[in-house]
């Protein structure tokens, strides 16, 4: 049915925005003496996903869709809250993210079974990951930790009646995944690049079965400091996710999504 794709596309812009992952602090930075650093770092992140998504509808039991970045632009419902914050003193990162997320679509069948109808989606997640300077050079730092990734979707889906009556199904899902996380930088050495440059690696992975299944995220960016209060980072971000509904709830997310992403960091 070509519900599905509608369906998906809201799930797909909500999970682009919870990706978004806090600034990777340069090398440099680390050996500035004294106080906390605070640095904020909003994320534009062209997404597309792989998913199959398991309904509480018999004659639907599973939806297998892929969207493009370009595809979900136009299945915001309002304008999405986004946020998130590093605060760095000493060995110690704390990188936290939260977002609100609304979304909704008009669903197109093929009018014979339903005549039409609505999809809703209302997300709410967030990452709280406590980062320890294991690794500390003038041009390069490791950094791992431990941390935590809730979240909450409200699912609302309504088809028109057609040859079929008319259904209508609320459903709602929360957990909250334990990660282990980690990140590299090097400062790339001047030479044909200008000076400023450095590249980054980080991500986490969790989920572990105490909630969902699996829950990992993976990025890397190529970064450039243009001013001492702004960093830029250009890079690749991969999410996945696979969760299945406990208490007899027909309610499951697997959920892979990658695409290019470009960072600002804002430093305080």
């Amino acid at each position: 049915m070509s519900f599905a794709r509608s369906i998906l596309a809201c799930l797909v812009v909500t999970l682009a925005l919870v990706g978004a992952g806090t600034r990777p602090a340069t090398a440099q930075d680390a050996t500035l003496p004294g106080g906390v650093q605070i640095f904020f770092t909003p994320n534009l992140w062209l997404a597309g996903v792989n998913a199959a998504i398991k309904t509480p509808l018999p004659r639907v039991p599973e939806v297998n869709a892929s969207v493009g970045p370009f595809q979900v632009l136009g299945h915001l419902d309002a304008v999405p809250f986004l946020g998130q914050v590093e605060i760095h003193d000493g060995p110690f990162s704390l990188l936290g993210g939260a977002v609100h997320l609304p979304v909704s679509t008009d669903i197109t069948t093929h009018n014979v079974l339903f005549n039409g109808g609505t999809a809703g989606l209302i997300a709410n997640a967030g990452t709280a990951n406590l980062l320890y300077r294991v690794l500390e050079q003038p041009t390069q730092y490791v950094d791992l930790g431990v941390g935590f990734r809730p979240w909450a979707f409200t699912a609302n889906l309504t088809l028109n009646p057609g040859i079929l009556p008319g259904q209508s199904v609320v459903r709602s899902a929360n957990w909250v995944d334990p990660l282990i996380a980690g990140r590299y930088h090097i400062d790339l050495p001047s030479g044909s690049l200008p000076s400023g440059f450095g590249l980054t690696a980080q991500g986490d992975v969790g989920g572990f079965g105490v909630a969902a299944h699996s829950d990992w995220r993976l990025e890397g960016t190529i970064d450039y400091t243009v001013k001492p209060w702004i960093d830029l980072h250009l890079g690749y971000r991969s999410v996945n996710f696979n969760y299945q509904a406990s208490g007899g709830f027909d309610l499951g997310f697997n959920v892979h999504m990658k695409g290019p992403m470009l960072n600002a960091t804002f430093k305080f």
